[in-house]
This record gives structure tokens, sequence and C-alpha cells, in this order.
């Protein structure tokens, strides 16, 4: 058994996105890089860490996929009373057996060391906190479009109007992008670029980390045609000031409600390659 990890020095990368915007397949293909680990055989819901531990609510204690972002209590910072060592301690000896470390592996950044990788989609809303907890992370945040991201949620939760979904969305984004500012190390990239592109979007993506760059692509494929040819009857359910109102507010992380869906972006982290 491997050596137990200390918190402050850990090189752990969290993927965080809302639900149904491609954190799973991006983690996956992540973590077939030789030089990041993933969390496996966890036994829950895509090997998620937020369902390994009790130190930190998950998304359903927060409402779940599609509304966990009006929860308040969702957003974390380093001002939560969470901020504490011992949470710190406990999250990380959840998740360090399913990491399946070796005695002889020390993990790190750099060429040639190794990153701790975790998924789950609430680190969208809790950057700044998990960066208390663990100085040396680095973050990966995914978008994707909110018309998939709201068709694709409604198939799980038919409940839920599609205007809600769209409300979530964008608190949850806007919220997350006020954060990007406090954080060292983090890279915020787009599902359709990443669908577009994925041997060199990947290869920039792992090149910024600073981890061994051989990933496998073929893992990512875009999936949001099928779910865009639904968006034009599904879209009419919501008012015409509404929809007005939501498409200004998208336009920063560079998504209309009707074609062309994606076009260049106004928000700068989503400029960095």
């Amino acid at each position: 058994m491997a050596p137990p990890l200390t918190p402050a020095q850990v090189p752990v990368l969290f993927v965080g996105g809302l639900h149904r915007s491609g954190t799973t397949a991006l983690a996956r293909v992540l973590a077939s890089a030789p030089g990041i680990r993933g969390l496996t055989g966890t036994g829950v819901p895509e090997d998620e860490g937020q369902h390994l531990q009790r130190a930190l609510p998950t998304a359903a204690q927060h409402g779940g996929p599609g509304t966990f972002a009006f929860d308040p209590g969702s957003h974390l910072t380093e001002e939560s009373a969470l901020a504490r060592p011992a949470t710190a301690r406990t999250v990380l000896a959840a998740w360090q057996p399913y990491w399946h470390l070796d005695n002889g592996e020390r993990p790190s950044w750099g060429a040639g060391g190794l990153a701790l990788l975790e998924k789950s989609p609430p680190n969208l809303l809790r950057t700044r906190l998990l960066q208390a907890l663990f100085p040396s992370a680095r973050f990966v945040l995914v978008l994707r479009h909110p018309a998939v991201v709201s068709l694709s949620t409604a198939a799980w939760r038919p409940q839920l109007a599609v205007g809600t979904l769209l409300r979530h969305w964008l608190l949850a984004h806007e919220t997350a992008a006020a954060d990007v500012p406090a954080l060292r190390d983090c890279v915020v990239v787009r599902y359709e670029d990443l669908a577009a592109a994925p041997q060199e979007r990947l290869g920039d993506l792992t090149r910024r980390l600073d981890v061994d760059t051989a990933v496998e692509p073929e893992l990512f494929h875009d999936a949001n045609p099928g779910w865009l040819e639904k968006w034009p009857g599904r879209v009419r359910t919501v008012g015409t000031d509404e929809r007005r109102s939501i498409e200004a507010r998208l336009a920063p992380f560079g998504y209309r409600l009707r074609p062309p869906y994606v076009v260049p972006p106004e928000w700068a982290p989503l400029h960095a390659r």
C-alpha cells in the first residue's frame, strides 16, 4: 500500500462541469494519459469522487442535476466553514485507495510526474474551496451548449422545464466564471471545441497541464447534433423576451439559442489555448 498523501502537496486535477456536459468523457480521455491517474473501481456512479466521501456535500444534496446551482449553499469558497485541514484529510483519505498507487509512486506535477484526477459535476461551483483544501490543485472546467445540456438533463428529470434548465446553466456558469480569476491554475474548455478537433485540443490541454501528452482522442466524440435537431421545437416553450435575455447572457461563452449555435466566445479564458 502506498503511504498516505498530504493535502498540501498532492497534485489533484479537478474536472468540473454541469451534468451532461461531457465531464465523464473528458475525464476518461485525460486519465488515459500516462501522467494522469483517475479514480477507478469505486463502485459509485461514473467513478465520481463526490460519492466516495462525506465531508463535502454531493450535487444530490443540493437538488441534483438541473437544479443544484440554485441552492446558494452549492457555491463553496475559501471562506466556507469546510475550508479546514481536517476536511482535506478526510476527503483525500477517501479517494486515495481508488487511485491505486504503487509503493514507489510519488505523485507530482511536471514531466515524469503523476497527477491524480477527480471528476464531479459540483466541482464547477467549489473550485475556490478545493484550491484552499489542496493548494497544488489544478482545474479543468467543461462547458457544453445549454440546449444540449438542458435537453439531455430533461430526459433524466422530465419535471424540469426547459426555461428552468437554461436559467440553471447560466447561473452555474456565471458563478464559476466569477471564481476563475481567483484560481492559480485553471483551464476552461468547450465540449464543442474538443469535439471539432480532439487530437489538437487535447494535446493543447495536456501540455498546459504539464503532464505527459499521450491521450486516446477516440474516446471523445461529438454527440451534439442529435440533441440540437430536437431543440427548435423545445425552445419555443420559452417566452420570447426570456429567450432574448438568455441569449444575451450566453454571448460571453460563445453560445446561441439558434443557428449558428456555437460562435467565438467573448470570455477571455475561453480564448486561451
